[in-house]
């Protein structure tokens, strides 16, 4: 059975940012939410696209060859191999993502403080 989502009850639950939490699942990709603050490291995804949909705030995506800011109602889909580090220096964001399952959210870099495995909000 088919169950629907409201993101706004969903992120009432959830206030630690640069932590998504897995809201559904599509064949073999997630959704997820995830609150934004500050700036994240630079990271790739080398097997899989990744996208952001903005809920609310402003993302600045920043890319070795230039700059995409995202406001609410915007998406984008970063293609695998590229080079990419989000900044949310204009107060916090809500974002939605789309990522395959196995993505890690600090790509292919090595493990740091921001690496964080997904959490399933169910």
């Amino acid at each position: 059975m088919s169950v629907k989502v409201n993101l706004e009850e969903q992120f009432a639950r959830f206030f630690d940012t640069w932590s998504p939490k897995i809201i559904a699942d599509l064949d073999d990709y997630q959704i997820k939410l995830t609150r934004l603050a500050g700036d994240f490291p630079w990271h790739t995804h080398g097997d899989a696209d990744e996208m952001f949909f903005i809920v609310e705030g402003n993302l600045r995506l920043e890319f070795r060859d230039g700059v995409q800011t995202l406001g609410p109602g915007e998406l984008i889909v970063i293609p695998k191999g590229v080079e990419h580090r989000p900044v949310a220096n204009e107060g916090e964001v809500k974002v939605l993502l789309i990522e395959h399952k196995d993505v890690v959210n600090t790509g292919d870099g090595p493990v740091s403080a921001h690496t964080k495995a997904a959490e399933r909000l169910s």
